[in-house]
Order: structure tokens, then C-alpha cells, then sequence
């Protein structure tokens, strides 16, 4: 009867292997799982973070137990989705700890999910990861009363400000490593400059505002992570993740996966990286900074969020910026020069502070918002696009998507050199969503005045505000910087430098006055009356 028992499970056991092995080849090859399996004894190791040290772009630095966080990261991941190990023989199919219970822990970690799935195991790896580093924590895992599955359970508790900037931080340090370029030739840990993090208050401030921990209102401009406050609970957490940054639950699968690839590295290249442009601060040259950039990688779900999380980390390309209002000159017609003919997608970003009168916005304080379009620039007088998004990047930062009722999603529109009578001119101007007469956010022609109007008038983007304390009024702002870099990549600014010579070339050939066509100046009949003016009484013999 035993013996039955025993025949009965290995047909179960071999289609388990065959359904786990179809689930995780779909985020890695099979082949490089078994090398990681076999060549792996201590996945602890493996999944550890590289030698490295982080401070801060600001005050202040991160607290003292962030780099102990850090160092557990790697042990906690191996013990709490593969705490048998790897076996060195592959061919252990039955046992737990063998090939089968292997491609378990990763297809649990990294298999496809529900959204909140993922991110309750990423909280539930900083909960372990803070025990283990004796950082305090609010937060903790709650297995089922039965006991039954080890991996059932849920993730309690409340997470201070302080602890969701640590979170974050923690998580952007877990992109990092697998983004950030490698050294050639090993260098020993700590030579190096340490790695500066992105600033993530207007990230940490979104969340408690949306759980209602800080008003929406002018207390929010003199906040500060380092201030004693009120947290938020796991579910709310949770319920803000995946409304404004769902790309967040995905940091633990893309660490596990990129540890696993750089395992079959060669040690000496791996053994340190490369801190390239995260060594120095950048936050005040650009508007882009890496903390906004890495917001909305996390925000929005298309191939661009791979370009944003790149630029987090080592930085936007300068050959990216179309224009910049403090470089190219302010003006609707400096900003065409720029970006005409650019046919991809694009971020626009302002900074702004509010007018004094205004009242229903705090005046003087200064904010930003940030449009990404996937459509490129063209002058015309009506709204067109076919896709983009809308962002207040400080100082809370929210993503609003499209609607879906509408495709107001931008409009440009200023006068060419052929200028033509109109019964009911156009606003001359940049626009996004609402309609001609209430845009939801609309830029003179000039580029001094920015109108930010309520979103009552707009159909095209979701509800939400882009202003803090922003009530039903227009707000009118003094623009000091508007920024626009182009996402197309290199065959998009190709396109763009051929598309700018070529209408030089028609420019020049319009310019250009062909003197043959006038014929020969002796028998034209402007020499003739020249003549004639100069000696009305000299005789001329006419030709026949």
C-alpha cells in the first residue's frame, strides 16, 4: 500500500516540475536557473547586494541602520524563499530543498501576480530585513492561524514617514544594482565615492497625503521626512502603491532576476559597480532630477519606464533636452525652433510659483508639474494625440492617466510666416486637456504665464489636483523654467536633424533671388525708365 502511495505522488510530482518550470521560464531561461541552482551553494551570496556605500543628495543622511538593511537584504531574500538551499544535484526532483523546491521560492517571488501580491512580499522582505538588522519597523508578517502554507499569511502593522523614505530608498538601491554599469577589473569596496540617493520626499508625502495623514493644504509646503508625524497603515500603503506607483510591487521579482543574471558574471567585474553619474549632485542643474525620474518610471506602464528608471539611476542624456527656456530663451516660437520635427515621445517640465492675489493657492510658493506625450510636436489649431499622461512632481507628486473620454491631449498652435485672416483667432500657446477657452493646463505664448484650471473642465486626464491646496478657480503662475527631453531615442533625433536640414535647404532656396530670371538688365524695362528719369530729353533710336 506504501509502495502505491509512493508511485501515486511521482506523476504529481513530475507535472508539478513541468508546470513550475513553464512558470518560471517566463521570466527566466531555464538554463540559466540551472546554473544558478548548481553553481550556487549559498544563494545568500548571491542575492546580496555589491559592495557599496550611499549618503544622501540632502540632509538628512540616511539613518545609521540603512547600510545594515542593506547587508540583509540578500540573507533574508535566501531564507525566506529558499531556505533549503540549493543542492548541487539537479536531479533532486522530490526533495524540498532540490530542483523542485528551487523553482518554488523563485516562481513565488517572481512569477506574475495580482498587484497587491507582489508588494505584500516586498513588505514582507523589509520587515524581515529590518529584524534582522535590529532597524525599527512597524510593520510585521502575520502567518494564518492554521499554519498550513508557509507562504499564506498577510503583512500588518503602520510604516512612519521615516520608515516609507527607507523603504523607498532601499528599493531604489535594489534597482540600482542591476542598472548601474560595472567596473571592469574589480576595485575593493569602500575606495569609492559614495553613491548619492535620490530624494523621495515628494513620493513620501503623496503617500500620506492620499491616506490622509498631512491635509492637502498649506501645511505642505513647510514638510519634512525628519518631522515626527502620523504613518499609515499596510493597507493604506498598499492602496496608494497601486493607484500612483504599481511599479513599485515589482522591485523584489526584477532584484531577484537581475542577482540571478549577474551570478554568471565574472566575479572580479562583479565584485564592485560602478557609482558613474550617482556620485555627484545633479539636483539643481535639471528639473529632471533622478528622484522624479525614478517616480515616474514607477508610475507609468509602457517600454518608457525603463527609459526613467535608467535615467535614475546614471542620468539623463543631455543630448536628450530639446529645450530649456534658461538655455534657448523663453517664447513659443524658441521652443518651435527646438522641437519641430520630433515625431516621439516627450516630457515636458515646469516650475512655477503662484501669483500674488491668487485665492485659492498659496502665493509665492513655487511647484512643478510634468506632461509626457507620445505623439511629438505639431503646430496646429485644434487638440490632437493620441496618448499621454499629466504629473504634479512637487512637492507631491501624483500621476493622472487618461480618462478615456476624450483625446484633448495636447495642443500647439502658433503663427507661421504666412499669416491668414481669422474671423475667430485661435489662443496662440501650449495647452493639455480640457478644451479651446478651459484647457486644464494652458501656457501663454510667451511662456511667462502658466494657467492651471480645475479638472471639472477636463475629460481627457483623471480627476486630481496638480497644485497643492488647489481649489475651483484658475490658478495663473509665473513660469521659471520649462524643460522638454525627447524619449525616441537616437532614430527619433535623426529623424529630427534631417527633418530641421531640409527645411534650412527650402529656406535658403526662398531667400535666394535668382538674378537670370530677371533677363538682361540692357533691355529691361526698369533700365529704360531709369533712363528715361535720369534724361527725359536724351534721344534713344528705337530698335526694330
Amino acid at each position: 500500500m506504501g509502495a502505491s502511495s509512493s508511485t501515486a505522488s511521482a506523476p504529481a510530482d513530475a507535472r508539478e516540475l513541468r508546470e513550475q518550470e513553464a512558470l518560471a521560464s517566463a521570466a527566466l531561461s531555464l538554463p540559466l536557473l540551472r546554473a544558478v541552482f548548481s553553481r550556487s551553494p549559498d544563494l545568500a551570496e548571491t542575492l546580496a547586494l555589491p559592495p557599496a556605500s550611499f549618503r544622501s543628495a540632502s540632509p538628512p543622511d540616511p539613518p545609521e541602520h540603512f547600510h545594515d538593511l542593506l547587508a540583509s537584504l540578500g540573507p533574508t531574500i535566501a531564507s525566506l524563499f529558499f531556505p533549503h538551499g540549493a543542492s548541487k544535484d539537479a536531479g533532486e526532483g522530490h526533495d524540498a530543498g532540490g530542483w523542485l523546491g528551487f523553482l518554488r521560492g523563485f516562481n513565488s517571488c517572481c512569477a506574475r501576480a495580482r498587484a497587491s501580491l507582489p508588494l505584500a512580499l516586498l513588505l514582507r522582505v523589509y520587515a524581515a530585513a529590518c529584524a534582522a538588522a535590529g532597524a525599527p519597523c512597524g510593520v510585521q508578517f502575520r502567518p494564518d492561524e492554521d499554519g498550513g502554507d508557509e507562504e499564506g499569511g498577510k503583512v500588518v502593522g503602520e510604516l512612519a514617514p521615516g520608515e516609507i523614505a527607507v523603504l523607498l530608498s532601499m528599493c531604489w538601491v535594489m534597482a540600482w544594482s542591476g542598472l548601474a554599469p560595472r567596473v571592469s577589473g574589480g576595485e575593493e569596496a569602500g575606495k569609492g565615492e559614495p553613491v548619492l540617493l535620490p530624494d523621495v520626499s515628494h513620493l513620501v508625502l503623496s503617500a500620506l497625503v492620499s491616506a490622509g495623514a498631512v491635509s492637502d493644504d498649506a501645511g505642505v509646503w513647510g514638510w519634512e521626512v525628519s518631522g515626527a508625524g502620523k504613518g499609515v497603515s499596510v493597507q493604506e500603503f498598499t492602496s496608494w502603491v497601486i493607484s500612483t506607483v504599481p511599479g513599485l510591487g515589482n522591485c523584489l521579482s526584477r532584484y531577484v532576476q537581475d542577482r540571478f543574471r549577474s551570478s554568471e558574471v565574472d566575479p572580479t567585474k562583479e565584485s564592485s559597480v560602478s557609482t558613474g553619474n550617482t556620485t555627484f549632485d545633479t539636483s539643481d542643474a535639471y528639473l529632471l532630477t533622478r528622484g522624479r525620474a525614478w517616480s515616474i518610471s514607477l508610475s507609468v506602464r509602457s517600454t518608457l519606464s525603463e527609459k526613467f528608471l535608467s535615467a535614475s539611476v546614471i542620468g539623463m542624456d543631455t543630448e536628450n533636452l530639446l529645450y530649456r527656456s534658461l538655455l534657448h530663451g523663453k517664447g513659443l516660437s524658441r521652443f518651435w525652433s527646438c522641437v519641430e520635427g520630433y515625431k516621439g515621445p516627450a516630457l515636458i517640465l515646469i516650475s512655477a510659483f503662484s501669483n500674488a492675489g491668487s485665492d485659492n493657492v498659496d502665493a509665492g510658493q513655487k511647484w512643478g508639474i510634468g506632461i509626457l506625450t507620445e505623439d511629438g510636436f505639431e503646430n496646429k489649431d485644434t487638440f490632437y494625440g493620441s496618448s499621454g499622461f499629466l504629473c504634479a512632481t512637487y512637492p507631491i507628486f501624483r500621476m493622472l492617466l487618461p480618462s478615456g473620454k476624450e483625446k484633448n491631449i495636447m495642443y500647439c498652435h502658433l503663427h507661421t510666416q504666412l499669416k491668414t485672416y481669422e474671423a475667430t483667432p485661435k489662443p496662440l500657446g501650449l495647452a493639455f486637456g480640457g478644451s479651446i477657452g478651459n484647457e486644464r493646463v494652458f501656457i501663454d505664448e510667451d511662456f511667462s504665464k502658466v494657467t492651471i484650471r480645475h479638472h471639472a473642465v477636463d475629460k481627457t486626464y483623471q480627476h486630481g489636483s496638480l497644485i497643492p491646496n488647489q481649489g475651483y478657480l484658475p490658478v495663473a503662475a509665473s513660469i521659471l523654467d520649462f524643460e522638454v527631453w525627447g524619449l525616441g531615442g537616437q532614430t527619433t533625433k535623426r529623424q529630427q536633424d534631417i527633418y530641421k536640414k531640409r527645411e534650412d535647404i527650402f529656406s535658403g532656396q526662398r531667400r535666394k533671388i535668382d538674378l537670370a530670371a530677371f533677363g538682361n538688365w540692357e533691355d529691361s524695362p526698369e533700365k529704360m525708365m531709369m533712363d528715361m528719369v535720369s534724361d527725359p530729353n536724351r534721344p534713344s533710336r528705337e530698335e526694330r
